[in-house]
């Protein structure tokens, strides 16, 4: 049996990709190339280039690899570009999910787990790390579109009995797998640590923060920052979950713990060891003050136990990748 990675060409699917063949998978990787590369899937992966949402495409890599799983990345993921391009959001997000969904409904594939995201909290009513039973607010179209596609999979679960999902929502993703196989390498990415390392070795003018003016303790936006192979590894505990015969599940992937945007730029420049501009501007439609995961549901249900929750590690990771990407493009 293989697993099916969706967007596995990308930031958090080419990790998983290399966490799966590391645990002795078959994986098969789909990828438009849209922001993600050719040379990040692992090369024992077979892989092709297409769109989640032709059908044609998946039954036929249903039938060449009996696909028992599936892992699904692919999508849109900048908060303002979803404010001012809402409905390429709904088409990339949802209606492209909902194709995806009803084919592995249609080919009878069990497991099914979903990249969702803290965004379908919007900003929390207290302090507090937010559990899973959180009202649901998102503040964003990239919020909603998960949240619809969350829908879509706990519906689908709910009428077809032989179908189980986890749906697993991120909070703030960064760094390198720590082996130096891959990273964030899109051109012009948002994440804020990718961003802040960018501009540590010159590959950025400056870095803005966007807003000074909120209710935290710097008055800047407070993220839970977890590193992506921490997060790889969750999706790897949950499809064994659901292999292991239990039911459909909704998770947090976080530390538990938030830093401000200026405590992440003070660890970039304390690690690299360089200082960077730093232009502080408005704020930006469609950002949450400050949401910081309890991801106690993760730890109790399938065992998850994070091994790099350290800023600096997490920072460091990056640096790394930045380094080697450097170096690449030298080539």
């Amino acid at each position: 049996m293989a697993v099916l990675v969706t967007g596995g060409a990308g930031y958090i699917g080419s990790h998983m990709v290399w966490s799966l063949l590391d645990n002795g998978e078959d994986v098969v990787v789909l990828d438009r190339l849209s922001t993600g590369f050719k040379w990040a899937v692992a090369p024992k992966a077979a892989f092709y280039q297409g769109d989640i949402a032709d059908r044609s495409l998946l039954n036929q890599i249903f039938r060449a690899h009996a696909v028992d799983s599936i892992i699904h990345f692919a999508g849109s993921v900048v908060v303002p570009d979803s404010v001012s391009d809402p409905l390429a959001y709904y088409e990339n997000n949802t209606v492209k999910s909902h194709t995806m969904i009803a084919a592995a409904v249609e080919a009878g594939i069990p497991h099914f787990v979903f990249s969702s995201t803290a965004a379908v909290y919007g900003t929390p009513a207290t302090d507090d790390p937010v559990l899973e039973t959180e009202p649901l607010h998102p503040e964003s179209p990239y919020g909603s579109s998960k949240l619809m596609t969350e829908i879509m999979l706990r519906d689908s679960a709910a009428a077809h009995p032989s179908f189980t999902y986890t749906a697993l929502r991120y909070f703030n993703v960064a760094g390198a797998d720590p082996k130096g196989r891959t990273g964030q390498s899109t051109a012009g990415a948002t994440h804020l640590i990718k961003a802040a390392c960018e501009a540590a070795l010159g590959k950025r003018r400056e870095i803005s923060v966007y807003g000074t003016d909120y209710s935290t303790p710097d008055g800047t936006c407070v993220r839970d920052y977890i590193h992506v192979s921490d997060l790889a590894a969750a999706h790897l505990k949950a499809l064994q979950r659901m292999r292991a015969g239990n039911g459909s599940l909704v998770a947090n992937c976080g530390y538990g713990r938030g830093f401000s945007v200026l405590n992440v730029l003070d660890c970039v420049k304390r690690v690299s060891g360089r200082d960077f501009r730093v232009k502080l501007v408005d704020r930006r439609p469609g950002d949450a003050e400050s949401i910081v995961a309890n991801p106690s549901v993760a730890t109790r249900e399938f065992g998850w136990i994070p091994h790099y929750d350290d800023l600096g590690f997490i920072v460091r990771t990056a640096l790394e990748w930045e380094y080697s990407l450097g170096e690449r493009n030298a080539v």
